[in-house]
């Protein structure tokens, strides 16, 4: 996937993972109940990112986000240091 945004230094620019619409007993959430999440798959990363590569799944700290909407794809950009865990 072409990206019209190239991280810089220590950032990684991922995509977040879609919200839980339902749950485990077959209740769908509305938009207000839905947990944001703090998922993110991994889009690009920064030449200074040494832990983390594009197509890695990860959590990050919340509110430590710059949010970015390009066409009608959301991404969200995050400092390396705000990485919590990889996701497998």
């Amino acid at each position: 996937m072409s990206n019209a945004i190239t991280p810089l230094a220590d950032y990684v620019l991922g995509q977040a993972e879609e919200a839980e619409t339902k749950t485990a007993s077959g209740l769908y959430l509305s938009a207000s109940a839905q947990e944001k999440p703090k998922t993110v798959k991994v889009v690009a990363v920064g030449k200074d990112v040494k832990t983390v590569k594009p197509g890695d799944r990860i959590i990050h700290k919340s509110f430590t986000t710059t949010e970015v909407k390009v066409g009608k794809d959301d991404f969200i950009l995050v400092k390396e240091e705000d990485v919590i865990a990889t996701v497998k």
